[in-house]
């Protein structure tokens, strides 16, 4: 990934990089050394993606209408 100093990717880049990272590794065309360096990175991707997504879960609500079909208020989504 970026250096420490650096904002941390969205999770669109994010999540890209991890794909071209799995694209890489299912080539074995890698030494055993960038793949184990490839996997980290990837490791570190994948959490930050999970964890906007978990973020994002939380965040999401659903609009409750009146019977007028107007906005009334929200409540938390529920995944069930």
């Amino acid at each position: 990934m970026d250096s420490p100093s650096a904002p941390p990717p969205t999770f669109e880049a994010a999540l890209k990089r991890l794909e071209d990272i799995v694209r890489q590794l299912e080539s074995g065309e890698l030494s055993l050394d960038a793949s184990i360096s490839l996997y980290e990175e990837g490791q570190s991707l994948k959490g930050l993606c999970e964890a906007r997504l978990a973020d994002a879960r939380m965040r999401i609500e659903q609009i409750q209408q009146s019977a007028a079909g107007e906005a009334a208020g929200t409540r938390p989504f529920d995944a069930q």
